[in-house]
C-alpha cells in the first residue's frame, strides 16, 4: 500500500534530521520540499506540523520552520529524563527479558563492536540505536518503549554528535558490554546504574558535547 504523501515526507524528513542531514538550528524550506516531492504545499505543511508536534521542528513566526535546537539547560533536562527512562527499561529487562530479547541485545552489541573496531562513528550510531531499542523492547512495557523511543528520536541529533568526541566510541562500547551482561545476569542495580551513567551527560562528557554543538549551523541551506 502506498503511503500518503504527507506521511512519506514526514518519515523522510525525520530520518534526515536524525541522521544529521539537517542539523539543529537549520531552516527547513517548504517550497524546496514540495518541489522535491512534486506535490503542493498542503502535504508538506501537514508533515511539518506532525514533526513540530513530535518536538523535532520549531515554527518561528515570520522567520520560518527550523530543526529544534535546544539550549544547554533544555538539553541537560531532557538527557536527565532520558537517563531515568532508559534506566527503568534496563531494570525491567533484567526481570522480563526472554531468550529472544537477550539474543537481540547480543546481536546489536556485536554490531556495535564491529563498528567501533572500524572507527566508524556513523555506523556505530545506527547500531547504538538498535542496541538501546532492543533493551526498550526487552522491558515488555509497550507504553514505556514507545515513550522512550520518542524521546530518543528527539535527542538523536545530539547523541549522534557526542559519539564524535575523541575516545567516546570505545567508552560507549565498554558501557554497552556492562549493561548487556547485567541484563543477562538479572542484575537490576548494575544494569540501571550503568545505563543511567551511560546516557546522562555529566562533567567532561557534557562539556565535550557543548563544544561540538558550537559547530551546528544556525542558518538555512544555500
Amino acid at each position: 500500500m502506498t503511503l500518503p504523501t504527507a506521511q512519506r515526507i514526514r518519515m523522510a524528513l525525520e530520518n534526515d534530521i536524525v541522521d544529521g542531514v539537517y542539523a539543529p538550528g537549520e531552516r527547513i524550506d517548504p517550497d524546496r520540499l514540495a518541489a522535491s516531492y512534486g506535490c503542493s504545499r498542503t502535504p508538506v505543511r501537514e508533515a511539518l506540523q506532525a514533526l513540530e508536534t513530535s518536538g523535532l521542528l520549531q515554527v518561528m513566526p515570520k522567520r520560518g520552520t527550523f530543526v529544534t535546537r535546544l539550549d544547554i539547560n533544555e538539553l541537560m533536562q531532557r538527557f536527565e529524563v532520558m537517563a531515568e527512562m532508559e534506566s527503568l527499561c534496563a531494570r525491567l529487562a533484567c526481570r522480563r527479558a526472554d531468550a529472544a530479547d537477550n539474543d537481540r541485545i547480543a546481536i546489536s552489541l556485536t554490531a556495535c563492536a564491529e563498528a567501533a573496531g572500524a572507527g566508524d562513528s556513523d555506523r556505530y550510531y545506527v547500531e547504538n540505536t538498535h542496541f538501546h531499542q532492543a533493551i526498550y523492547h526487552a522491558s515488555h512495557n509497550a507504553f514505556l518503549e514507545a515513550e522512550t523511543v520518542r524521546l530518543q528520536t528527539m535527542l538523536q541529533p545530539y547523541r549522534r554528535r557526542q559519539l564524535q568526541a575523541k575516545g567516546r566510541l570505545r567508552r560507549s562500547l565498554d558501557e554497552h558490554r556492562l549493561i548487556a551482561a547485567a541484563i543477562r545476569d538479572g542484575d537490576e542495580a548494575t544494569a540501571a546504574q550503568t545505563m543511567t551513567d551511560h546516557v546522562l551527560m555529566q562533567g567532561e562528557r557534557f562539556r565535550d558535547l557543548v563544544a561540538l554543538l558550537e559547530h551546528f549551523p544556525t542558518a538555512s541551506r544555500g
